[in-house]
């Protein structure tokens, strides 16, 4: 599956906004297009209608060339320096999910 398109997800309950903005995010929009990704959406204030994650909280989700490029972006050495920008700042869940094309 390595010309499958794959989405990064990732639902944020931000504690520290201003330095989660200032630091990590920041970094991040250079990061991502550097290692073949796009934003696809940076979005807050999300209303959940289901389950247990809470009102209030940000979704970013970029798409990739493949589940790899989301990975070696995820493991290299630049996305660990810059990580450490967003510890103490929030709770974080984030996930890989292939996306195949739909005919239909």
């Amino acid at each position: 599956m390595a010309d499958t398109k794959c989405y990064m997800i990732v639902l944020a309950a931000l504690t520290d906004r201003e330095r989660f903005m200032n630091g990590y995010a920041k970094e991040m929009v250079d990061l991502i297009p550097k290692f073949g990704g796009r934003y696809v959406l940076r979005g807050r204030d999300l209303a959940l209608l289901e389950g247990e994650w809470g009102d209030g909280g940000s979704m970013i989700i970029s798409e990739w060339p493949s589940r790899e490029a989301a990975n070696t972006m995820w493991h290299s050495p630049e996305y660990t320096e810059v990580k450490k920008l967003r510890e103490g700042t929030g709770q974080f869940h984030v996930v890989l999910v292939d996306a195949p094309q739909i005919n239909g």
